[in-house]
This record gives structure tokens, sequence and C-alpha cells, in this order.
């Protein structure tokens, strides 16, 4: 079906333009351009059009979390509460928790991928191989070695996009070069590793960095850790949440001066309350509390967020002072460039899924549309 749109202010992942006609066909976009005056046979909508915002890391939403619950149901109301704040495609998350979960997951995912599930593109699964002094809100009994039996899950050709976060001291460089050469993006993350252990896991295929600063060993003067490799590689990408509460705006500032232009990506780590009126929830075992947009579990550690992408990208612009365009393509085409997706998806020109957001003069979410359909 062809479609018409003309929209006031349009960004097609590159550049910013002024009053275009955006016109999709069959889910895809096959033609925009700016034009002077109004457009007879096109739908009017006030707003910018950017591209659909990716998210990488999203464990929950709607009152829902993946662990909890893996079904489709609680992937359809996940995806409902974010796209509400511009997320057209997501990566559900499962963080450490029992193999069988890890199974049933992969099977839902499975499903969901053959489905074609709206804003289903993978799965995420953040552990279970992680540092247990890193281990943040992760459930330390459930952290251990790998086996043959997570290698299968994690290396399924049906879950679309699959990522999984380990720790690389805790992993062997033979495992890591495994799991790249299954197409698996390997993310470093919830470690204590030094900064040998972590270049030996970079070289070995690892392509990311799972929230930058964040359970993760520190810059020092004597060892970089984990936050030095992540900014002195070039060719790696780091998920990074700007919540305020996470990372100090100011850190946030200085990552993205040092990191290779287009190497950080804004990711949420959101939980269930994320587009429910949920105050507290229970996560393996642990209870987490919310109060205003900040989340704790009662042991004290943060546990995820209640951010949403189009926040992300509102804070981006003005707590760190990047420019609109940056801070989409930092929500948009960076995730799609770091999961190979970028021919489709995080941009708007010839040929691109027509996944897109409709934002106010203010950032907020107006309209969200996936494959040329409007949700919101």
């Amino acid at each position: 079906m062809q479609q018409l749109l003309q929209v006031s202010s349009f960004f097609d992942g590159e550049t910013l333009h002024k009053n275009c006609v955006v016109e999709l066909l069959d889910g895809r976009v096959i033609h925009a351009e700016a034009i002077s005056g109004h457009h007879p046979h096109a739908e009017q909508i006030q707003g910018l059009m950017a591209p659909g915002l990716i998210d990488v890391q999203v464990n929950g939403g709607g009152g829902v979390l993946l662990n909890v619950a893996p079904s489709t149901q609680t992937l359809d109301v996940m995806f409902k509460a974010h796209a509400q704040y511009g997320t057209t495609a997501m990566l559900p998350t499962l963080i450490t928790d029992d193999v069988a979960v890890m199974e049933k997951t992969a099977d839902v995912i499975s499903e969901a991928i053959a489905n074609k599930q709206a804003g289903i593109i993978g799965v995420h699964f953040e552990g279970p191989h992680l540092s247990v002094p890193k281990k943040g809100v992760h459930n330390a009994s459930f952290i251990r070695p790998v086996s043959e039996r997570e290698m299968a899950v994690f290396c399924r050709q049906d879950l679309g996009r699959v990522v999984v976060t380990l720790a690389p001291e805790n992993v062997a460089v033979e495992d890591i070069k495994r799991l790249v050469d299954a197409g698996v993006h390997v993310c470093l993350g919830h470690s204590n590793a030094d900064y040998e252990t972590v270049a030996k896991a970079l070289a070995a295929g690892a392509s990311g960095f799972t929230h930058l600063f964040n359970a993760m060993s520190a810059f020092q003067s004597r060892e970089p850790g984990m936050v030095g490799a992540a900014l002195l590689d070039d060719n790696s990408w780091c998920g990074l949440i700007v919540d305020g509460h996470h990372v100090h705006y100011d850190s946030a500032k200085l990552a993205i001066k040092a990191k290779q232009q287009g190497k950080i990506m804004l990711v949420t780590d959101a939980m269930s309350p994320v587009g429910s009126n949920e105050d507290s929830f229970e996560l393996l075992g642990a209870t987490v509390i919310r109060d205003g947009d900040r989340l704790n579990a009662t042991t004290g550690e943060l546990a995820g967020s209640c951010l949403d992408m189009a926040m992300a990208v509102k804070n981006t612009v003005e707590k760190l002072q990047q420019p609109l365009e940056e801070a989409l393509r930092m929500a948009s085409l960076y995730p799609a460039q770091f999961l190979k997706i970028d021919k489709a998806y995080g941009h708007l020109k010839t040929g691109a899924v027509a996944d897109f957001v409709i934002f106010d003069d203010e950032l907020n979410v107006r309209q969200t549309w996936v494959n040329g359909a409007r949700i919101v």
C-alpha cells in the first residue's frame, strides 16, 4: 500500500530537512523530498519524523519482566510499553538465571521472530557468565562457568540478533571466538577484568560493552581497566544509560568526547515500571523499589532503570549538550550498526524499513510507526 506523509521536519538519519513529503510503499521508505507549500494528497503531520529508536537492553516494561514470565504475551506487553516512547525495535533482555529459563526464553524469542512479532528483533542474554564482585543486582547463585547447554542456546540461528554479555576473566578466549563465529554479538560487562584481559577479548571478536562505567573495572592511572579499554578501542560500541543515576552527566560527556564518534549508543536497561504505575517488584529474590525515576534493590544496588528511549534522547540533548541529530543517531543508527542491521534500520533513506517516530518540539513522542503502520 502506498502512503504519502508530509512532515514539518524530517531527519533521515544523517541530515535534518524541513517540510518534506515521505513516500512509503509496503512498509518501506521509497522516496523523500523537501517541497515548498502544501502537498494536496499527503497526510499532514506536525512535528519531527525521525528513525525509530532501537534499544538493545530491555528487561521489562508495562509491569512485566522477561525473567519472571518468558512468553510472547510478555514480549507484546513490553514492546507496547516502550513503543509509547519511540522504541520501534528492541532486544528483550534476560538477566542471569537458570539455564532452563534461558532455554524457555530462547524458544519464546524464536516463536516471536518466526511470527514477525512487532518490535522484537532478537534477544540479549545479560549473563550468567559474569563476575560475582561486579554482579550488581544479578543473583550470585546463578552465576556460573559456560557449559555446552548455554552455548547451545547462544548459538541458535533462529533468534534474530543475539547479544551475550559476559565477563572475559571468566570466559575463555576460545569460547568468545566460538560465539562470534556463530554470529553472536559479544558484549563485555559485569566484569572486574584488567585491561589486558579485556584487550584479548576484543581481539577475539567481542564488539561491545554493556552499560559503560556500570558494573565494570574502573579507569585508573596504572590500570585502565574495562572502562579505559572501552574508551580507547575504536572498533567497539558502548551502551550508555543517560538517566543521571547510572552515570554522572559529566562522565557521560567525557565518554562521548573520548570515544570514537558513532560508537556510543543509548540504552535503557529498563525494568517493568516503564509504561506502568508499578512502584516495586521482585527480581530473582530481590525486592526493587522505585523512587521517582530511580530503581534500587533493598540491598542498595541500582536495579536497572525507569528510563525510556525518548527520555534518553532528551537527556542527551539537554544534559549532555549533544546536537539533536547526534542524539537521535545514538538511539537509532548506532545501535543498528552495532547489530549489523543498518542497511534497513536506523535511518529513513530509500529502502529503509518504515519504522519512525514523530516528536513534538519538546521531544515528546506523538506517534510511533512500525513497518509503515501507526501503532501509537
